[in-house]
């Protein structure tokens, strides 16, 4: 793949990158990594969504160039110079791989010329029913669909995704299913554990999407005082807002629910390695794949994930779990009921989901796919 008039293999953009912590942010991250560990030359562009952030730097052999941001719209940042700088980085690379939802995503393909562009879907955009919610979603739309038009693959985390997103039509051709690396956090010892009760777990940003109040609820119907949920993640730094008033209203009294804050990456293996269930019970679009159940299910956690396209597809696959209808905390209930019981394996459960799911594929795949466009 190397090219000596060449400055990078691969550029990869989106709009927050590492130590900012999505699923969108961890995927491109393990990525990106990965090629680099590989020998690939990879870029980064983002934006310095936190001032704090130096402007350019190395971070486990990826450079990572931050552009300054002016102003947040929602989710989102504004930084007028970031467009400018993938389009002149893309021209000096193989690839330029760009990671939607991105706000600059049409205007980029439109300014990068001689570079295949590989877009990397992770989700369609899913907004309240507010008027300049609407409006919003309809730009995002349409900037995406300018960018898959340009662009030479499409890559969304499953071809069930894929086919249910509102821009399936502008993807038909040049789909090609690649899943988001997820890590093996196995190893870990009960440290999150307490008692002999069925410990439930989440880990993720406590935003609207994750639809963590049903959670709740379903849990709060549990009769068994040694019961725990355990929910770990950001609250504090969360672009667009967090929602964990929402989830401290559900919990009400009952002091099983615990929210643990944000969990490091180190402390993801005690975390897993203290479920009995781990559970997904997201409520839109938003949410496309959910890299955190599968790795709960490569250490032996059955997971209780949401009948929404793509989310449903890890457990489908492996049947190392239950879907469940969103909103719907009566089925969340009566899963945890079936999934404290968990009749199955757990290690052949977990050992179907490292074969499918591992990071090691993953990064493959993405490697054959920009040496294949690159040469």
């Amino acid at each position: 793949m190397c090219n000596v008039s060449r400055e990078h293999d691969v550029v990869m953009a989106l709009t927050y990158y590492s130590p900012y912590v999505s699923g969108l942010t961890e995927a491109a991250r393990v990525v990106a990594e990965g090629l680099a560990a590989a020998g690939r030359r990879v870029l980064v562009v983002t934006t310095r969504h936190d001032q704090a952030l130096p402007a350019e730097e190395w971070v486990n052999g990826v450079q990572v160039r931050r552009t300054p941001v002016v102003a947040r719209l929602g989710k989102g940042v504004i930084s007028p110079t970031f467009p400018l700088a993938v389009a002149a980085a893309a021209r000096r690379a193989g690839v330029l791989n760009l990671h939607l939802p991105l706000l600059e995503a049409g205007p980029i393909a439109l300014l990068v010329r001689g570079t295949p562009v590989v877009l990397t879907y992770q989700c369609d955009v899913s907004l309240s029913a507010g008027r300049a919610d609407r409006l919003q979603e309809s730009v995002m739309d349409r900037t995406a669909r300018l960018a898959m038009r340009r662009s030479a693959v499409v890559v969304p985390s499953s071809d069930d995704y894929a086919e249910h997103s509102r821009l399936a039509g502008a993807m038909d051709g040049k789909s090609q299913a690649i899943a988001p690396p997820c890590l093996d956090r196995a190893g870990g010892r009960p440290a999150f554990r307490d008692g002999t009760g069925l410990h439930v777990g989440f880990v993720g940003r406590i935003v609207e999407e994750k639809g963590l109040e049903y959670l709740v609820e379903g849990f709060r119907r549990l009769t068994d005082p040694a019961a725990r949920l355990l929910v770990a993640g950001d609250h504090t730094r969360i672009a667009g807002g967090s929602v964990v008033d929402r989830v401290r209203r559900a919990a009400g009294e009952d002091n099983r629910v615990r929210l643990l804050g944000f969990l490091p990456d180190e402390s993801l293996p005690d975390f897993y390695a203290s479920l009995d269930v781990f559970a997904l019970p997201s409520v839109n679009s938003f949410e496309a794949f959910g890299i955190v159940q599968v790795e709960a299910m490569m250490t032996g956690v059955p997971a209780l994930a949401s009948d929404l396209p793509g989310v449903r597809i890890p457990v489908q696959r492996t049947g190392f779990g239950i879907v469940v209808p969103p909103r719907d905390p009566s089925a969340i209930h009566q899963a945890l009921v079936e999934l404290q019981g968990w009749p199955l394996d757990r290690a052949v459960g977990a050992a179907e989901t490292r074969s499918r799911y591992g990071a090691a594929s993953s990064i493959e795949q993405y490697a054959r796919l920009f040496d294949t466009l690159a040469d």
